[in-house]
């Protein structure tokens, strides 16, 4: 065993242990998509007296949290995002209207002395002119009173508690006890009431909340003028049933909020849709690997059975990742797990492909170099085109990222972590297992054992037809333009549904125990006061309406309209999303887009000709095109979801070329003769055993989480499946046609014709 392989063995041995330890002692964070619960975006505003400014922020944060632990949800999460917004994650938690209405209130808790009845001509809430301080407002009852300047506020309570009167038969009301200053200033404000006769409203003391008097109790006649009430504690009365004051105790306990907030984005995930969205994508990944495991052995044999064993430890690298990290395993994060195990086996793919073309050039073994050498050099022929391709998916990774929001930000995470984790399990792992096999004596003696020491059918077809596809590379132009334009016409004709998320609205999802009519629902919605609402139903009692703008009780409102219509419906997901959110994620995607196109094209433009990375960013800019307009023609929803899927076909697109490319590259180093064109269809025919193996291995995942995933993940798995096949497709037909093109335009390399008769064979002999 050599010393190279020797540290390469110990490097797989040390972080396969370390990733078994953590998979069995850290469990991943599941998002709230998967485990169920809610999640609530608050957005900080100005305030007459105070700046929603970042210090602002931090204060409401605190308060905040206060608020949520004093709810008792299990494991809540509450952190900062920019300057102005908190997200707020509660699970468990599946009727947000409580928490939202906890969370949103500012809580301005202040005690005033009642001054008299007020005009009722007056307006409530509009300060008396020439008397700072007073205001009036409507009391518990409904009349306008007039209102002395506030005594205490908030800070002035130590504590609020629920209770109830067990003897007296007051119901459900808040103790609140003073602290500080707050027993002195409430027995000077009660002992100033208590000097006004009995039935006098000047005698009652106003408790108000958030410009609210939710209670005015008149001081009791025992009490003696200008002593008030001491022992710094009180009671607030309302005819308050057990929530009312259980949320009210919340309220005064948790503080005022420096600045009012808003709630711009609201999402509810039933628990029974991640427990079967988890089963559905476990089974997709079971039997996705599985047939992508066949595959590769049935290809590559012995080679191939390894690559399946390094899957495996794909696996094991990635969970381990993602729970070392803290990541948060979102749906679209668990489907992109699943994919990144199609687009491991690429790097194995490259490199066995690469390993077939050395044993065929050293002549089989005759010169005495045999499978050994043509692995070793496999691998290392391959490194290029494994890191370049993998850079690309890695931008792509990182804009999801930086760029979206929620469930598709955690699908940027997963993305990346699998990139990382196939590479070392493509370039670590099965490169050590493979130099073990093959330095076997009884390997050595068979090699066609290893699956290299043949060619393998595709090519030994091309090598016997050696076909000539660039001689019509502006026929293949043609057609790619005659695709962008039946996609870009479904745009035109049929529109973009743009989901929730780009619009804003509100979008509820139900699982009925039998089929609903959608006529029957929108009619039922209309006659509720919804005519706009959306609704698309499947045939196993799925259903879906989406709205504009609705408010918590609208909501229930739908929910009690649908519950009727199917004779009992499960709520399995309800997302509100404010507009000036929906405008902000829109313009968000743009910004996602283009960055993708000018970060791969610098990308492209720094390793390669200028050429290329023009040919490529158009190849996929093609791919984005037709992808959108296939789900035009399909009525298919464009949402984050989605751009996470265009974003990560972007990166696979580019993949594919950036392999096209690094051949024609390669080919150019040791040929500057051989015209361009006659180069680029060489790469092309070289490098398809590669593309077809590989997006056969993707196939097979996406084919399984297309038709296993469950409805969370089909549309994903769809909008990927087209999205390889047209990248496939792109990376032959036009990218390497419009590099030809430009470099005629541009003139041909130092050194090389424009045409000529030379050729050179496809098999790379």
């Amino acid at each position: 065993m050599t010393r190279a392989l020797r540290v390469r063995a110990f490097l797989a041995l040390a972080v396969l242990a370390l990733s078994l330890y953590i998979t069995a002692t850290v469990p991943v964070r599941l998002g709230l998509d998967l485990r169920g619960g809610t999640q609530i975006v608050l957005e900080t505003r100005d305030s007459p007296t105070a700046e929603a400014d970042s210090e602002a922020t931090d204060r409401t944060l605190e308060v905040l949290r206060r608020r949520i632990d004093a709810l008792g949800v299990a494991e809540p999460t509450i952190a900062r995002s920019g300057d102005h917004r908190i997200v707020v994650e509660l699970p468990g938690v599946q009727d947000p209207r409580e928490a939202a209405g906890v969370l949103g209130r500012t809580a301005q808790l202040s005690f005033h002395p009642v001054l008299g009845t007020a005009d009722t001509q007056e307006a409530p809430s509009e300060p008396r002119s020439g008397r700072p301080g007073e205001r009036v407002l409507d009391d518990e009852s409904g009349l306008p009173v007039r209102l002395g300047p506030s005594a205490l506020t908030g800070a002035d309570v130590g504590s609020a508690e629920a209770r109830i009167d067990q003897q007296g038969g007051a119901g459900w009301f808040v103790g609140i006890e003073f602290e500080g200053a707050g027993d002195d200033a409430w027995a000077r404000l009660t002992g100033e009431a208590a000097c006004h006769p009995a039935g006098d409203p000047a005698r009652r003391v106003a408790i108000v909340l958030d410009d609210e008097v939710i209670s005015s109790p008149q001081v009791d006649g025992s009490v003696a003028c200008r002593t008030g009430i001491t022992g710094g504690s009180t009671r607030i009365t309302g005819s308050f049933d057990r929530e009312e004051a259980r949320e009210l105790g919340l309220l005064v306990n948790g503080g005022a909020l420096p600045v009012p907030v808003e709630t711009v984005e609201q999402r509810t995930v039933g628990p029974t849709l991640g427990a079967a969205a988890i089963e559905a994508s476990a089974r997709a990944a079971v039997i996705g690997t599985a047939l992508t495991s066949l595959f590769v052995i049935a290809v590559y044999r012995l080679l191939g059975a390894l690559a399946a064993v390094a899957l495996v430890c794909y696996g094991v690298v990635s969970y381990a990742a993602l729970a070392a990290l803290g990541a948060t395993l979102t749906l679209p994060g668990l489907a992109g797990f699943v994919l990144a195990i199609g687009m491991a086996v690429d790097a194995n793919v490259l490199v066995f492909e690469r390993a077939r073309e050395e044993y065929a050039a050293r002549g089989k073994g005759v010169r005495g170099k045999g499978v050994r050498p043509a692995l070793t050099a496999g691998f290392r022929n391959a490194f290029s085109a494994v890191a370049d391709s993998n850079v690309t998916t890695l931008i792509a990774a990182g804009l999801l990222f930086l760029l979206a929001s929620g469930p598709v930000k955690g699908f940027g995470v997963t993305l990346g972590i699998g990139v990382l984790a196939s590479m070392f399990s493509a370039l670590v792992v099965t490169r050590v297992l493979a130099d073990l096999a093959v330095a076997r004596r009884s390997v050595r003696r068979r090699p066609h054992l290893t699956g290299i020491a043949d060619t393998g059918r595709v090519r030994d077809r091309l090598t016997r037809r050696d076909p000539d596809l660039m001689r019509r590379g502006r026929a293949w132009l043609a057609g790619s333009a005659v695709a962008l334009v039946l996609a870009g016409s479904g745009v035109a004709a049929r529109g973009l549904d743009f989901g929730v998320e780009f619009t804003g609205g509100r979008l509820i999802e139900y699982t009925a125990s039998a089929p609903v009519d959608a006529d029957r629902a929108r009619e039922a919605l209309a006659d509720a006061g919804l005519p706009r609402a959306v609704v698309q139903t499947s045939g196993d009692g799925d259903l879906s309406v989406r709205t504009g703008e609705l408010s918590d009780a609208e909501a229930a409102k739908v929910d009690e309209t649908v519950d009727g219509l199917a004779g009992g419906a499960e709520k399995v997901r309800d997302e509100l999303i404010g507009p000036s959110l929906g405008d902000e994620l829109r313009r968000g995607a743009l910004v996602a887009l283009a960055t993708a196109l000018g970060a791969q094209l610098l990308y492209l433009a720094v390793r390669f000709r200028w050429v290329f990375g023009v040919s490529a960013v158009a190849a996929l800019a093609h791919d984005a095109v037709i992808l959108v307009g296939v789900f035009a023609w399909l009525g298919k929803p464009v949402d984050g979801v989605f751009l996470a899927a265009l974003l990560t076909v972007i990166g696979y697109s580019v993949n594919d070329s950036v392999v096209v490319f690094d051949r024609i590259r390669e080919l150019s180093a040791g040929d500057r003769g051989t015209p361009f064109a006659r180069l680029a269809n060489t790469a092309i025919l070289q490098t398809l055993p590669r593309t077809v193996n590989t997006g056969m291995g993707a196939v097979f995942i996406l084919a399984a989480l297309t038709l296993l995933g469950g409805d969370s993940l089909t549309d994903f798995a769809l909008a990927l499946l087209i999205g390889i096949v047209v990248g496939t497709y792109s990376s032959m037909f036009t990218a390497a046609p419009l590099a030809i093109e430009l470099d005629r335009r541009t003139g041909p390399r130092p050194g090389a014709p424009q045409d000529g008769p030379e050729h050179v064979p496809a098999a790379g002999v």
